[in-house]
């Protein structure tokens, strides 16, 4: 139990234990003046029934505010919910685009690079050719250079062979 509640309980115990020992004060009859008019009532249970009356009157007052504040809770739980709801939509929709922007990337970056692997087997085809022609120049010249040794070898050996012969 709150402790307003409790404090409220004992003040209300408190003034049914003060007209419980004073009841006969309470009941002793008075001359009451109306403004207009005067009459013969006891004053005690007149202001016991102003004050119970003023006690209604703020439980209502009291029971209204709480009403008021529990539809507007949920009032405002319920507009939660839906901004809640269109976060998770708009969020959602933010990883969809991000995941296509990325699948994006992916995509040219994955053609970026088979771009630049097919250039880069074109050159190297390109190097592999030039290097063979290179190559076979080079066997060539090679070829040639071996051919003419062999020859004035053999004209040198020819020579000498005839030198000796004589």
């Amino acid at each position: 139990m709150k402790a307003r509640t409790l404090i409220l309980l004992i003040v209300l115990a408190a003034i049914a234990g003060f007209a419980a020992l004073n009841w006969n004060a309470f009941m002793a009859p008075t001359t009451l003046s109306l403004g207009v008019a005067d009459i013969q009532a006891p004053l005690g249970i007149v202001m016991l029934g102003l004050m119970s009356a003023l006690i209604v009157f703020f439980l209502i007052f009291v029971l209204y505010l709480q009403t008021s504040v529990l539809f507007d809770t949920r009032h405002h739980a319920r507009e939660l919910r839906s901004n809640r709801e269109l976060a998770d939509q708009a969020e959602a929709s933010r990883f969809t685009e991000l995941r296509a922007v990325i699948d994006t990337g992916l995509k040219q970056q994955s053609e970026a690079d088979l771009a630049s692997r097919n250039a880069l087997l074109a050159r190297m085809d390109e190097l592999d050719t030039s290097w063979k022609a290179s190559l076979e120049q080079t066997e060539l010249t090679l070829s040639a250079s071996i051919g003419e040794l062999e020859d004035r070898l053999d004209r040198t050996a020819g020579g000498v062979v005839l030198e000796q012969a004589r």
